[in-house]
């Protein structure tokens, strides 16, 4: 088992960044919270990793974080979740959110990510529930009535990433209505 790699970051591709490490370029699949960790090319950097052994390859999965890896090995122990859903939920959301999301059964939220329907989202929620509670993840809600404007932009073609992004810039307002705040990140969005 590799469990964590140090080496130089030779190259950025989509999903995934290839590292020196020794005599060796290792080609590794992150999420995109982690990929965009990386910094520059050229600049030494530390990963967790999980290597998954098939019976035609072995593939490498790297993570910023433990936790962030304890999470993804969580989300593929639930049939029906292999490593590229486990990587696009931990691409759409962070950390904090897909603990909390998961913690309070927001299959709606989880539904929303690409490659995650309805049903699977419901499995994830019953299945991970208790576990995720074991993680030293701080399940960071959003807050009041974020969640129903995240739904109104992914509902307006922005993604889920795009969405959540764009909910955190918000004052922590609790008087801002559900229009006014959908108003601000629709603005936010606009000036990207």
């Amino acid at each position: 088992m590799i469990a964590a790699i140090h080496g130089t970051l030779e190259q950025r591709l989509s999903g995934s960044a290839l590292i020196r490490v020794g005599g060796f370029t290792l080609m590794v699949h992150l999420p995109a919270s982690s990929l965009d960790s990386l910094g520059d090319t050229g600049v030494e950097i530390h990963l967790h990793t999980f290597l998954q052994m098939r019976e035609d390859s072995l593939t490498l999965y790297g993570f910023a974080t433990r936790e962030e890896m304890e999470l993804f090995v969580l989300l593929t122990s639930v049939s029906g979740v292999g490593p590229r859903i486990g990587l696009a939920l931990l691409s759409a959301l962070s950390l904090d959110q897909l603990a909390a999301a998961l913690l309070r059964g927001d299959a709606d939220l989880l539904a929303r990510v690409p490659g995650v329907g309805r049903r699977l989202a419901s499995r994830l929620t019953v299945e991970l529930k208790g576990k995720v509670a074991r993680l030293p993840v701080e399940a960071a809600p959003l807050p009041g009535n974020d969640s129903e404007v995240v739904s109104a932009l992914t509902n307006l073609g922005y993604s889920l990433s795009e969405s959540t992004a764009a909910i955190s810039t918000l004052p922590s307002e609790p008087s801002l209505s559900i229009e006014e705040k959908l108003r601000q990140a629709l603005q936010h969005l606009a000036q990207r």
